[in-house]
């Protein structure tokens, strides 16, 4: 039995160098941009009912000059427009928040989606802290994003990407 433990231990051992798990930390986030319109008060808009909103989300990622370090940045457009004939603008937010990650342990064919799904999961939480505090502080109820399917975006990035890439190599 003591045979079966040992042997156990040494093929342990053995395959721990080979399959390291991947590592992510966060080294730092920042706001690089912040905009708050409030076009209703502005405007002397009366906003009644629930407003029509839209919210836009882009990913940018980009190679730090410090080994395996990535800047993240999340850019969000979120417009509030009354819902009436003539719609009128309530209020826009936009917003690019960043992340600073460390990243170890990614196969480089896995590094972009890890980059553009796993880091925006990560930062997130912060920027629907940041929307829902800054509609609150400019009179309008806190505005409580709801969750983003950042795969379904990543994907749908990549095949805008290869749709305005297929004109180009036809042409």
């Amino acid at each position: 039995m003591s045979d079966a433990s040992a042997n156990g231990d040494a093929t342990e051992g053995a395959a721990q160098p080979a399959t390291q798990l991947p590592k992510m930390q966060i080294l730092g986030q920042f706001i690089r941009d912040l905009s708050f319109e409030n076009a209703a008060v502005q405007n002397a808009v009366a906003a009644q009912g629930q407003p029509d909103i839209q919210v836009q989300v882009a990913l940018d990622a980009r190679k730090r000059t410090t080994e395996n370090q990535y800047d993240v940045i999340m850019k969000m457009k979120v417009e509030s427009r009354t819902k009436e004939d003539e719609p009128k603008a309530i209020f826009l937010i936009e917003l690019e928040y960043g992340g600073v990650f460390l990243i170890e342990n990614i196969a480089e064919q896995q590094l972009h989606p890890f980059l553009m799904i796993e880091c925006p999961r990560m930062l997130f939480p912060f920027v629907r802290r940041i929307v829902s505090d800054v509609t609150r502080d400019g009179g309008y109820p806190p505005l409580n994003l709801d969750q983003i399917d950042f795969v379904s975006l990543y994907r749908q990035q990549i095949a805008a990407r290869q749709a305005q890439q297929a004109p180009q190599g036809t042409a």
